[in-house]
């Protein structure tokens, strides 16, 4: 969208400070416009999947979960962690969704990407667009455990979740982004969503 040259930042020095099994804290130096260098720490993120699962009542499915970090339950999109190796992102999403939300899909598109917090961290969220749902039989829905074993599932009309959006009593950010996209996704008649093996953006 311009053609403004742009500077072309390298890293002159690395350091790993920190790894863990969700993800790591790394320091750069990294080259500045007009000379010099600077230090960069960020969050090396494994990725994450999020779904917003749209029934055919025009319900979206949202859930309640306690977030330790900032001391309080949100409503989120059933998600999950990209941290089993070479799964399909697809494939990870309607995991979730059945693990979470006790749903199947019979469609899955993708409806938005998101660097959740770019300032700090690499990482990406693929949120994808669910139809055609249908119910996990009782026998085989997933035992939920920890922070989990808390949740609460509930459905809610598309357009009252966006203006729980709007009033801040939504604040998971690929819950925002979803809900929103999905409200414009079905305004267009769902005709620019992508297919579910697009790349990420790089």
């Amino acid at each position: 969208m311009s053609d403004a040259v742009e500077h072309r930042y390298e890293v002159t020095a690395h350091r790993d400070v920190w790894s863990g099994r969700i993800f790591s804290v790394v320091s750069d130096d990294v080259t500045m416009p007009g000379g010099g260098t600077a230090t960069r720490d960020y969050v090396r993120h494994v990725g994450a999947v999020a779904v917003v699962a749209l029934d055919d009542a025009g319900q979206v499915v949202l859930i309640r979960q306690y977030r330790h970090p900032v001391g309080r339950h949100l409503w989120e999109l059933p998600a999950g962690l990209m941290d089993v190796g070479g799964e399909d992102l697809a494939v990870a999403a309607t995991r979730e969704l059945a693990e979470e939300a006790d749903l199947t899909a019979g469609r899955v598109d993708v409806l938005v990407d998101l660097h959740s917090s770019p300032g700090f961290s690499d990482e990406v969220i693929r949120v994808f667009l669910a139809r055609d749902l249908a119910e996990v039989p009782a026998e085989r829905r997933h035992d939920r455990r920890d922070e989990e074993a808390d949740l609460q599932v509930v459905r809610v009309d598309l357009d009252e979740a966006v203006r729980m959006v709007l009033a801040g009593e939504i604040t998971n950010a690929p819950c925002v982004a979803g809900l929103l996209a999905a409200a414009r996704a079905r305004e267009t008649g769902f005709t620019e969503l992508r297919r579910p093996e697009a790349p990420l953006p790089r």
